[in-house]
């Protein structure tokens, strides 16, 4: 299982660097800030994260997901026009939604095995870690952030890692499974949201004046 982890972290880091990148694509932003754009995508809600739990950054220890943050960036900097197909992009859209699931699982159980301000703590931590880098690349970039835009991004996260730490307060014996389930809840909830490009509902909207 710690294998099949690694290896979606992997792609996950890649895709939030490319999806990171092609947001901020149509601003005209010259390779050093696609590079630093990207690399924040890609890592900063795991750093913002540990910075918060006062341990090292994950990526201290394991510099190859920044490496590849800034391979996958300037990869999509030259072949943008790639990147911006519509079955690529979509593609790129759904590996990104599972990167979110696995990240906010991880990040969750990481506050969890910590201690760290239970039983609330680990959702708030595990929801940081998926979306963190996405909402400081916009605020960068000054465009509308993840949490303004309406979009299933932070929700099903949300819902996925608050399931999550209910489940290994009553059923820590299946600490695996329930982390396994969560994970696919989370990304079959952003996955259909990319299908039907669904969002949250008006009723949930304040208006605008």
């Amino acid at each position: 299982m710690s294998d099949i982890q690694f290896w979606i972290s992997i792609v996950a880091t890649i895709a939030f660097a490319v999806t990171g990148v092609l947001a901020i694509a149509d601003r005209g932003v010259d390779l050093f800030g696609v590079l630093v754009l990207g690399v924040i995508t890609a890592i900063g809600g795991g750093t913002i994260r540990d910075i918060i739990l006062g341990v090292p950054s994950f990526w201290s220890q394991a510099p190859l997901y920044v490496w590849l943050a800034l391979a996958a960036s300037m990869a999509t900097f030259v072949a943008e026009s790639f990147f911006t197909q519509p079955q690529i992009y979509r593609s790129m859209l759904y590996l990104d939604g599972l990167g979110a699931a696995l990240f906010g699982i991880q990040g969750a159980f990481k506050a969890w095995q910590l201690d760290f301000g239970l039983p609330v703590a680990p959702v708030i931590l595990g929801v940081i870690t998926a979306i963190g880098g996405g909402l400081l690349r916009d605020i960068l970039a000054g465009r509308k952030t993840l949490l303004m835009s309406h979009e299933l991004y932070a929700i099903p996260v949300t819902l996925g890692c608050c399931l999550y730490i209910l489940a290994l307060n009553f059923l820590p014996q299946y600490r695996l499974e329930s982390a396994v389930l969560c994970m696919f809840a989370i990304f079959g909830l952003r996955a259909a949201a990319i299908h039907w490009n669904l969002s949250v509902p008006k009723a949930f909207i304040t208006k605008t004046r």
